[in-house]
């Protein structure tokens, strides 16, 4: 089954990668072939007419829908019935902030390449439409990666270069700069629109699992969301932040250690995962926002946003 799905012109790495990604997708889900088949289609149309992102990527659904692939592709390896959603009044409560044109923020940490889709099959039984209007703030690897670019390509993306990889190559350091400036100057422009809601990851990067094995939520850096707040207050439209838990490590584990290039080994596995949404954030007023140093008033609320998600997770981990 994997060699009659081998796709042709795909890099030897990415291809050996690939093999076992469908191998562990197979096993998995018990069949899936005809999800895989047409994978396989999207990765032939993808390497020959690459697709070219814009820092404002909006999710392509014609005249094929990859939001819906993308979901469907997913969903066989979400065990739904040992899921869990927390927070439904929270979720109301940023529906109606929605409806009424205001933004709202999600302070999240990250696990796993898949959870934008995630997100989108657990909210979908209850706040389908949340699911579609989220964009992601999504880090280059996302976009390059050819593996990744068809479930790319059904997300609404904010793409910009990580901090963690922006010296990589030295020379190309200011255009990626001045590429994040541009993105960062159309995401003002949405939140002057208003009626968004992003998720951005404040870690930089995916959670990973310590020395002892256990997977721990990453540290949030305090300029990211002191970036946001700034952003959001200069756009004047009402924008509100939520912390919010992932708990989808092992649908699909990141490499043990970070790496540089590209065409990482993909592992896939069906298990229950969790969210959690968090009741909203006080920017203004949380622990430590009384230190007159603003450098220390900017980590202070860093930390208290990471111990809410943090408390969160390992309530649903």
């Amino acid at each position: 089954m994997v060699k009659k799905l081998k796709p042709k012109g795909l890099p030897e790495k990415h291809t050996k990668i690939l093999e076992e990604f469908y191998r562990c997708y197979h096993e998995a889900t018990g069949s899936g072939e005809e999800m895989l088949k047409l994978f396989t289609q999207l990765l032939h149309q993808q390497i020959k007419h690459p697709y070219t992102f814009e820092p404002y990527h909006k999710k392509v659904r014609e005249p094929f829908d990859y939001y819906k692939f993308s979901l469907d592709f997913i969903r066989p390896l979400v065990d739904l019935p040992h899921s869990k959603v927390l927070g439904n009044e929270i979720l109301n409560e940023i529906d109606q902030q929605l409806r009424r044109g205001e933004n709202v923020v999600l302070l999240a940490n990250h696990q796993t390449e898949a959870d934008p889709q995630v997100l989108g099959v657990l909210l979908e039984k209850t706040h389908p439409h949340i699911g579609e209007k989220i964009i992601y703030v999504a880090g280059e690897r996302v976009v390059t990666d050819p593996l990744t670019i068809p479930f790319s390509m059904g997300c609404d993306l904010l793409c910009i270069y990580s901090k963690r990889y922006i010296d990589q190559p030295p020379e190309l350091k200011g255009k990626k700069m001045l590429h994040n400036k541009n993105t960062m100057e159309l995401m003002s422009r949405l939140l002057k629109e208003g009626g968004k809601i992003i998720y951005v990851a404040p870690s930089g990067g995916r959670d990973r699992r310590n020395t002892q094995g256990v997977v721990e939520v990453a540290p949030f850096d305090p300029p990211s969301i002191e970036m946001f707040y700034l952003m959001a207050k200069k756009a004047k439209t009402p924008t509100h932040f939520y912390p919010l838990s992932l708990a989808t490590y092992d649908i699909l584990p990141p490499p043990e250690t970070i790496q540089t290039e590209l065409g990482e080994k993909r592992i896939a596995k069906r298990c229950p995962l969790s969210i959690a949404f968090a009741p909203e954030f006080d920017m203004e007023k949380f622990p430590g926002s009384e230190d007159n140093d603003k450098g220390a008033r900017r980590k202070a609320r860093a930390v208290a946003i990471w111990k809410i998600v943090n408390a969160n997770y390992e309530r649903i981990k």
